[in-house]
């Protein structure tokens, strides 16, 4: 099996379009990461009973973070998907926060927002600006509740829409590319 975080992530700029890969499915108390080394997903961790992921958490592939690691992407669908699936997506916003671990180390650790290509219930949503405040707000509380039970603080600073959200894609495309190089 090839290395998912080096696979082409197509973004297609004009439509806002890429894409992820699913390594946690919504719905599911397990957090599952991929292990470009191993290739495989592994289990990363468990969260309390009652908490439960709220979406298909995933990254986008042949992008590189602050944190060291590909985008994070929260993925709106209509139903969850597998973990390890190849889902494209439609780029519709970004939470720009800061992660400050158990040694006191600050970096950023920003979560992409989009919407699958092929959902009903979400087909019409573009922006961030057209998903209610309540449920970005409940987004934003289960990272910080989730950050919280492994000891960490995550600080939202700022919610943006999809021409901020594709800077930051261009800039994780653009680093992944410098590493492979270096």
């Amino acid at each position: 099996m090839p290395n998912l975080t080096k696979l082409p992530h197509e973004l297609d700029d004009k439509e806002a379009t890429c894409r992820a890969i699913i390594e946690t499915p919504k719905g599911s108390r397990n957090k599952f990461s991929y292990d470009p080394e191993c290739r495989l997903f592994k289990l990363g961790g468990l969260l309390p009973e009652g908490m439960l992921f709220p979406f298909d958490f995933g990254f986008i592939p042949s992008t590189l973070g602050e944190d060291g690691d590909p985008l994070d992407v929260i993925v709106l669908m209509d139903a969850p998907a597998h973990v390890g699936c190849l889902v494209e997506i439609r780029i519709i916003g970004i939470i720009v926060a800061k992660q400050t671990g158990r040694n006191g180390k600050t970096t950023r650790n920003d979560r992409l927002l989009a919407v699958a290509a092929h959902s009903y219930q979400h087909e019409t949503i573009t922006s961030v600006k057209h998903v209610s405040r309540a449920l970005v707000s409940q987004v934003i509380e289960f990272f910080s509740s989730y950050n919280r039970q492994r000891g960490k603080r995550f600080k939202v600073t700022v919610t943006s829409g999809p021409k901020k959200a594709l800077k930051l894609l261009k800039a994780g495309i653009r680093a992944e590319q410098k590493n492979q190089t270096s």
